[in-house]
This record gives structure tokens, sequence and C-alpha cells, in this order.
């Protein structure tokens, strides 16, 4: 707009841009992939997805990608912010928004044949990708030094 504001989310340019937004989450982190019509950027928290440390865990961020080829990504952005948790389930989440949102981003702007198709190669290769693990950490109780582990018990 040319007053200078910022756009506000109900002005019509914000309306009219083909977007989509998802979620993934593991454990305590959140990742949020915003979806729109580009050029095929792949960013996280700023950063492109080459760059994902640690690098043991780049190829795990890379798994949607790589299964459902460049192709699908070459006409969209992603942009995915992450927050909480330590690398190991950062990396997970990222990975669950990533692909939550191209299969989203199918169904709403191209059809539900190709969504079909995507989904079944994403959850043929691993189910985490789309569905997410409800594990959580266990509270600790009173009497041990854990959740479950109890203080060793003597007589005298």
């Amino acid at each position: 707009s040319s007053s200078g504001r910022p756009l506000s989310r109900s002005s019509p340019q914000c309306l009219t841009m083909e977007s989509v937004q998802t979620f993934g989450r593991k454990k305590n982190s959140v990742a949020v992939a915003f979806v729109k019509r580009g050029r095929g950027l792949l960013k996280i928290n700023g950063k492109p997805i080459e760059l994902v440390e640690p690098e043991i865990l780049r190829y795990k961020v890379f798994e949607p990608v790589l299964l459902l080829g460049k192709e699908r990504f070459a006409g969209i952005d992603v942009r995915v912010r992450v927050r909480g948790g330590g690398h190991t389930s950062q990396t997970y989440a990222i990975r669950q928004a990533i692909a939550k949102a191209i299969v989203a981003w199918t169904q709403k702007y191209i059809d539900e044949s190709t969504k079909q198709e995507v989904k079944e190669i994403l959850l043929s290769y691993d189910r985490t990708l789309l569905v997410a693990d409800p594990r959580r950490c266990e509270a600790k109780k009173y009497g041990g030094r854990g959740a479950r582990a109890r203080f060793q018990k003597s007589y005298r």
C-alpha cells in the first residue's frame, strides 16, 4: 500500500495472495510453515534449508523435498518458523510442517487426486511426516529421582 502503513490481514492485497499455513510438532517444538507462490525458496528461521544445523539432521529436513522431488517445490516459497525443544525435536517438527504444508497446498490450489498421491508417498515413507507423535515427557514424582525410578529402600 502507498500509505506507508503495513498490510493488515484483512486488507484486499493480503486476501488475494495464495497461501497456506501449517504446523508441525514434536515434544516441545512447534514449527509453523507458511507457503505461498514463489520461485522455490525454502527458508527455516530466515536461513536457507541447506544450512540447517546440526549437519547430521540436515537430511531429515530434506526428506519431504527428496521424496516428492524438486518440481513440486518449484513454484512455491516455504518459510518455516520454529521454536522450543532441542535440535532433534525441532528438526522433526520442521519436516512435519513442510510435509503438511505441501499436502495442504496441493489440496487447496492443485487438486484432490494429486493431494492423495503426495499423501501416499509421504505416509508410505514415514507416518510422522504427517501425523504428530503424541508422546510427551512424564512428570517427576516424589519418592524418587524421576518419573518412574524410586529411591533405594533400606530397612536399617
